[in-house]
């Protein structure tokens, strides 16, 4: 059973409303320091364990600009 979770930029809470900005901020500095070193992320996608090597994160990148 999936349980909804509630919009965290709604919340009444600023710190919790804010730390969307700073996950935000946090996934791009990742992403930048993997292209530099040229290693991969691991993360989840679908509830699957994913892992994006840099030359996938550099396209990515590229068709988003």
């Amino acid at each position: 059973m999936i349980i909804p979770t509630p919009d965290i930029l709604n919340s009444p809470d600023p710190d919790i409303s804010g730390s969307y900005f700073a996950i935000k901020r946090a996934r791009k500095a990742a992403i930048d320091l993997a292209i530099q070193t040229n290693t991969a992320i691991v993360t989840t996608i679908n509830g699957k364990i994913v892992r994006i090597p840099a030359a996938e994160l550099i396209k990515q990148r590229q068709l988003r600009a």
